[in-house]
C-alpha cells in the first residue's frame, strides 16, 4: 500500500472517531411530540366564509367607477378655494417657524457680539494702561490690534442692529400667527371664496416685504431719515374721506346708525391727535438717540486705536486718553445694545403701524356709502373697542368726551393697551 493511501485511511479514521466523540459529548434529549387537534370544518361552512370575505373586499376596494364617484364627492365637499386656503395656511405655518428661529438667532447675535466687543475693548484699555507704566511694545501693539478689531466689529454691529432685527422677527411671528388664526376662522365658518384666497395671499406677500428674512440686499433701513410707521398690510385704493349726513335716524339692517358713524369719526380723531402723534414723537427721539450712539461707539474705539498706535514716547497722556476712550466706548456700546435702543425704535414703528392700520380700516369702512356692504356696525364697534383695549361702553364715553371738549385739552389716549 502506498503512502498516500495510508494517509487517506488514517485521516478518515481520525475524522470518524472525532465525530463520534462530538456526538457523544453533545447528547440532546429528544422532546416529546405534541399533537394539536383541530375541529373539522365542513365544506359548506368554508364556502360561506369565502363568500363573506369576497363581499367585504368588494365593499372596501371599490371598482374604478366607484373611485371616480368618490373623487367627485371630494371635489364637491372641498372647493378649490378651500384647498388653496389650506395650502396658504401651510405656508404661513412654515413662515412662523422660520421667523421664530431667526428671532432666537439674532437675539443671540446681540448678546454674543455685545459681550465680545466689550471684553475686547476693556482688555485693550487695560493693556494700554499697563503700557503707560511699563512702556512695553508688546502691550502697545496688542492694545492697538484689539482696538482696531473692536472698531470693525462695532461698525458691523451698529449697521445691522441685532436687537432691532430680533424685534422685527418677533413682530413678524405675531402677525403671521394672527393671519393663521384669520385663515382658520374663515375655514371654520365655511364657504370661502376666491376673494378670501386672494386676500390671504396678498397679506402673506405684504408681510414678507415688511419683515424680510435675509440681510444682504433686503434688510430694512435701520437709520432712516425720519420715523415712519411700519406697514405690513396690502395697500388698497381708498377714496378721500368724505362726510355723509343721514336724513333718517332709524337703525339700518346692518347695524349702522348716524350716531355710530359719528362715534367712529370721533375715535379716529382721538387716535390721530393723541396716539399717532405721540408715537411719532417718541419714534423720532429713539431714532436720533440710536444714531448718536451708533456713531459714538466706533469713533471712540477708533480714537483709542490711533492714540495707542502712536505710543506714549515718555508721556502718559496718550495712554490715559486711549484708556478713557476705550472705557467710554464700552459704556456707549452697553447702553446702545444692552439697552436695545434699536429694538425700542422698532417697537415704536410697530405701534405706529397698528394705529395707522386701524385708521385706514375705519376710514375705508366709513367711505363705503352703501351700509349694507359694510361689516355689521355692532360687530365693527366691538372689534375697534377690543383693539383699543376698551369695552364698548368705554369707547362710547371716550367719543362723548372728545365731542364735549371738541378736541381741545383732550388728555386721554384712544388705546389702553400701549
Amino acid at each position: 500500500m502506498s503512502s498516500s493511501q495510508l494517509s487517506a485511511s488514517f485521516c478518515s479514521s481520525c475524522s470518524s472517531s472525532s465525530i463520534k466523540k462530538v456526538k457523544a459529548a453533545i447528547n440532546v434529549p429528544k422532546l416529546p411530540q405534541v399533537r394539536f387537534s383541530h375541529p373539522k370544518i365542513p365544506p359548506t361552512t368554508t364556502k360561506l366564509v369565502v363568500q363573506e370575505l369576497n363581499r367585504a373586499l368588494d365593499t372596501v376596494i371599490p371598482s374604478q367607477l366607484d373611485v371616480t364617484t368618490s373623487t367627485e364627492i371630494y371635489d364637491d365637499n372641498y372647493s378649490k378655494a378651500t384647498i388653496q386656503l389650506y395650502a396658504i395656511l401651510e405656508a404661513v405655518s412654515d413662515r412662523i417657524e422660520m421667523h421664530n428661529n431667526m428671532c432666537e438667532q439674532r437675539s443671540n447675535w446681540n448678546t454674543l457680539l455685545l459681550n465680545s466687543i466689550n471684553m475686547i475693548t476693556l482688555t485693550a484699555s487695560t493693556m494700554v494702561g499697563l503700557n503707560t507704566a511699563f512702556d512695553n511694545s508688546a502691550l502697545n501693539l496688542s492694545s492697538t490690534v484689539l482696538f482696531c478689531a473692536a472698531t470693525g466689529m462695532l461698525l458691523i454691529m451698529n449697521k445691522i442692529q441685532p436687537s432691532q432685527l430680533a424685534e422685527e422677527q418677533r413682530n413678524a411671528t405675531r402677525l403671521f400667527k394672527q393671519l393663521q388664526t384669520e385663515i382658520q376662522t374663515t375655514l371654520a365658518i365655511g364657504n370661502p371664496s376666491e376673494e378670501d384666497v386672494n386676500s390671504a395671499m396678498e397679506k402673506v406677500l405684504a408681510l414678507d416685504k415688511a419683515y424680510p428674512l435675509p440681510l444682504l440686499g433686503a434688510m430694512l433701513e435701520k437709520f432712516p431719515s425720519k420715523y415712519e410707521p411700519a406697514v405690513w398690510w396690502p395697500k388698497t385704493n381708498t377714496n378721500e374721506f368724505q362726510k355723509r349726513v343721514f336724513r333718517s335716524h332709524k337703525k339700518t339692517d346692518n347695524g349702522w346708525t348716524p350716531e355710530l358713524e359719528t362715534e367712529m369719526r370721533q375715535i379716529l380723531e382721538v387716535m390721530k391727535s393723541k396716539d399717532l402723534e405721540d408715537y411719532e414723537r417718541l419714534g423720532n427721539l429713539a431714532l436720533k438717540f440710536n444714531k448718536t450712539l451708533a456713531k459714538s461707539g466706533p469713533l471712540l474705539t477708533g480714537i483709542a486705536a490711533l492714540v495707542s498706535a502712536l505710543g506714549s514716547h515718555g508721556s502718559s497722556w496718550p495712554g490715559i486718553v486711549a484708556a478713557v476712550a476705550g472705557s467710554l466706548a464700552a459704556s456707549v456700546n452697553a447702553l446702545e445694545h444692552g439697552g436695545q435702543v434699536g429694538m425700542v425704535f422698532e417697537m415704536y414703528r410697530n405701534c405706529g403701524g397698528f394705529f395707522k392700520l386701524l385708521q385706514e380700516t375705519i376710514e375705508a369702512t366709513l367711505e363705503e356709502k352703501d351700509c349694507e356692504k359694510r361689516e355689521n356696525g355692532e360687530l365693527f364697534e366691538m372689534k375697534v373697542a377690543m383693539k383699543l383695549g376698551r369695552s364698548v361702553s368705554q369707547l362710547r364715553r371716550l367719543a362723548s368726551k372728545f365731542a364735549a371738549s371738541e378736541g381741545i385739552g383732550m388728555d386721554e389716549f384712544a388705546s389702553k393697551l400701549f
